[in-house]
């Protein structure tokens, strides 16, 4: 039987392509209305994807639902359905679909989505909510003014006052929303901003490593940077905090805001390129921060030599560990055992395509073991708040929640502080997840 070019393509790696937000057709309507025709047309054919998230089965319900039962019975208005439900995990670009590049259709459904966005945004019909949402760094230092501080977190914590957070913001008001600090991490660890040390090097790694805080691990919660650095210095890994830092641009992104993502960019790369030129790693206990240095930046701005820079010296914490652990520089005195520790593997790791390095890290501690989740929370940062896909997130969630409920661990969690605490929500069991760092805190007894 004779074999396609096409199939050929298919059974490579997949390879991803800049994005080609330069040319001034990305965003014209009338080429963003073909490929997103086309793509739908190749997804309808397929429907591989109809268990990731809710952009496909919206996809799909609109076709079947419509005259002609095609995809060009549906109405380029209902497109923006489809768009609005994805919240660019890239898990059918990495872990699905058949059609991505080096196969000649040249599939690109994340970045085809993300377009659709930057159309949105720039034609000014994205919503203020959504707006307000992203401007984390924004928000996060109005919110940590102690008196307003101390009123937002209450009104978080009351039925009234999420009622009206509902009404007047469209915060679902059953949703988890995260308390913010007054002394964020930056402030509790300031000694450690342009602190000096030296390393010992270990196969890739330098040996100490700059900690990009992140506006979540920043503002939200702070005590998760602290378990990281207790750890990394546990194992003899000095860390710092850069001179300054600001949003990775991940929310932007997700938004379609690109100018927005080129200015975070133009802020936190040359900070970073300078540190890793002075022979430091980074490293970001958020994996979607880490996917937007190793990643999103890379394919946005690819002639970018600090950009590339700090791509090839940014990690994940797990990955780093056992980076050490492979050429015999990782502590592993463990003093206390976890047991039965059940953790989702959160999308922007698994997309990072650096293995399962939690699982690993973790299975190290004696008289534990590890069962890893992978498949997706439902939380994208903002999605889950929102109250038009607040449902739609508890639907994604609940198969997660469900594995957690029938394995009775003793610890649950995710990679994602956010999607811990969203599958938390999801069993009725708020704040008592466990993030893996944290998990390895109590295990090295420190």
């Amino acid at each position: 039987m004779a074999t396609s070019s096409l199939r050929e393509g298919s059974l490579e790696a997949p390879t991803r392509h800049p994005l080609d937000w330069r040319n001034p057709t990305f965003f014209e309507q009338e080429a963003l209305d073909r490929e997103l025709e086309r793509v739908f047309d190749i997804c309808h054919g397929c429907r591989r994807c109809v268990s990731l998230c809710q952009s496909f089965p919206t996809l799909f319900d609109l076709v079947d639902e419509s005259e002609t039962m095609e995809v060009d019975g549906v109405a380029k208005d209902d497109y923006w359905r489809v768009v609005d439900h994805c919240y660019l995990c890239d898990l059918c670009y990495m872990s699905k679909c058949p059609y991505v590049p080096p196969h000649d259709w040249n599939v690109d459904f994340p970045h085809l989505m993300l377009r659709a966005k930057a159309v949105k945004f720039r034609q000014g019909k994205t919503r203020l909510r959504d707006r307000v949402l992203a401007s984390t760094d924004r928000v996060g230092s109005l919110v940590g003014i102690p008196v307003v501080n101390q009123v937002v977190n209450a009104v978080n914590r009351n039925a009234v006052g999420r009622g009206a957070l509902q009404g007047i913001l469209g915060v679902h008001r059953e949703a988890r929303v995260p308390e913010y600090h007054s002394r964020p991490l930056r402030k509790i660890e300031q000694g450690r901003i342009g602190r000096r040390a030296e390393g010992e090097p270990a196969g890739p790694t330098t040996g100490k490593v700059v900690l990009f805080a992140t506006c979540y691990g920043n503002r939200n919660e702070p005590g998760l940077n602290g378990d990281l650095i207790a750890v990394f210095e546990h194992s003899g890994i000095p860390v710092a905090l850069a001179e300054q830092e600001q949003c990775c641009g991940m929310p932007k992104l997700e938004l379609g805001d690109l100018e927005a993502v080129e200015a975070a960019k133009q802020a936190n790369i040359p900070v970073l390129e300078h540190l890793v030129e002075e022979g430091w790693d980074i490293v970001a206990p958020i994996p979607s921060c880490v996917l937007m240095f190793k990643q999103e930046l890379p394919l946005m701005f690819p002639e970018d030599a600090g950009v590339h820079l700090v791509k090839e010296h940014v990690f994940d914490p797990f990955e780093y560990l056992m980076l050490r652990h492979k050429h015999g520089r990782l502590n592993t005195d463990f003093k206390q055992p976890l047991g039965k520790v059940v953790y989702q593997a959160s999308c922007h790791q698994r997309v990072q395509n650096i293995g399962p390095k939690t699982r690993d890290v973790l299975a190290l501690v004696p008289e534990t073991t590890v069962e890893v989740i992978e498949r997706c929370s439902g939380h994208d940062g903002t999605y889950a708040v929102k109250k038009e896909f607040y449902a739609a997130s508890m639907k994604i969630v609940r198969p997660v929640a469900g594995r957690v409920e029938k394995a009775v661990p003793d610890h649950f969690g995710s990679d994602c502080a956010m999607a811990g605490a969203h599958i938390a929500h999801a069993l009725g069991q708020d704040g008592e997840q466990r993030h893996p760092l944290s998990l390895l805190r109590l295990a090295y007894g420190i």
